[in-house]
């Protein structure tokens, strides 16, 4: 699932708009939407979200082949 679906999920849980959560992020509603449509997010960005919405944010490596997560 691309990190823009995650973000809209996380949004409808938090009965946010991108108009709030770009408030929050002291972003122009402009470069969040583009972000969005793009699904161009950094590392930071992510972490960043989820620090304004109350949630963890964890990247997780999984072996194709052996299913061993880092």
């Amino acid at each position: 699932m691309s990190a823009a679906k995650k973000i809209k999920i996380l949004l409808v849980e938090r009965d946010m708009t991108l108009t709030d959560l770009s408030k929050l992020l002291d972003k122009h509603l402009s470069t969040m939407s583009d972000k969005m449509r793009r699904d161009n997010f950094t590392e930071k960005d992510l972490k960043k979200i989820a620090e304004v919405l109350n949630y963890e944010y964890d990247v997780v490596f999984t072996d194709k082949e052996t299913g061993k997560k880092l």
